[in-house]
């Protein structure tokens, strides 16, 4: 089977694929062209805009890579986040990265947390994560017994849903925003009176037709392929070796797998040299 088969191409790509998200995000106007939509105001960025921006603060600790990270005049930081699949732990992993950001923005020896960014995590995704049928979702932190007391630490999160239904709630232009994000066409983007999304959709077709973003496409998804197929090939020969030492014989052990005994015999000679 041709492993390419499943590549779909470069220009059939919608904007909820991370890759094309970080590449047309990377352009500092079009980063603060989403963030206008999203926030229904102007965000003048500084020029520094950085896409898959790795933080890490201590080599034991798990590091995030954020999609696209930027800071405004005011200092307010921003990572916007293209969250394609849905996973059970991306309230969690939210916060996680809030912390991370935090962590990064004092300079050791500042004694003084007033003086922490205001940040803002985004995260973007094709699906409602809570159920309640919004294009948009805001977190703030505040108290359980007087709710009109916000904790006041300057930390906002939110999730947006490109599959929202609250249409009268919301500024049309970014309904709009959300709905060419998963229908990233001509047509679509035809459609809207917004300057800022006919903006950022033809930043789109310059990137699409990017011999270099191209090249980094295919190296990208190969990158992938290969550590999907080194995955699941340990993750057969860990059951393989398992298999073995709780006493199955190699044709018993072929069988269950759907293997052949040369390749069973080839995992567990793997297994034997770790």
């Amino acid at each position: 089977m041709d492993k390419k088969q499943n590549l779909i191409p470069l220009q059939e790509l919608n904007l909820t694929s991370r890759f094309l998200f970080d590449e047309v995000l990377e352009d500092p106007q079009i980063h603060q062209d989403v963030l206008g939509i999203i926030f229904q105001r102007d965000i003048p960025l500084l020029e520094k805009n950085e896409t898959e921006k790795e933080l890490r603060v201590s080599p034991l600790l798990r590091s995030i890579r954020m999609d696209v990270f930027s800071m405004d005049e005011e200092k307010a930081v921003y990572n916007t986040e293209m969250q394609q699949k849905r996973r059970a732990d991306l309230a969690k992993r939210s916060r996680y990265y809030q912390s991370l950001v935090d962590a990064g923005l004092l300079e050791p020896g500042v004694p003084d947390y007033n003086r922490l960014n205001t940040s803002y995590i985004i995260m973007i995704m094709p699906f409602d994560l809570f159920g309640h049928k919004k294009y948009v979702y805001t977190f703030r932190a505040r108290c359980e017994e007087e709710p009109e007391c916000l904790l006041e630490d300057g930390a906002t999160r939110i999730f947006l849903n490109t599959r929202g239904e609250n249409d009268d709630e919301v500024p049309r232009e970014l309904a709009e925003f959300l709905h060419y994000l998963e229908e990233t066409t001509d047509e679509r983007a035809a459609s809207t009176d917004s300057q800022r999304i006919k903006r950022i959709h033809r930043r789109v077709r310059k990137v699409r037709l990017s011999e270099e973003v191209g090249v980094k496409y295919m190296q990208a998804w190969e990158e992938k392929y290969y550590e999907r197929e080194e995955g699941a090939h340990n993750k057969l020969r860990e059951l393989a070796a398992k298999k073995y030492r709780k006493g199955m014989s190699v044709k018993e052990i072929a069988e269950l797998l759907e293997e052949s005994e040369t390749t069973v015999q080839e995992l567990l000679k793997e297994s034997e040299m770790r």
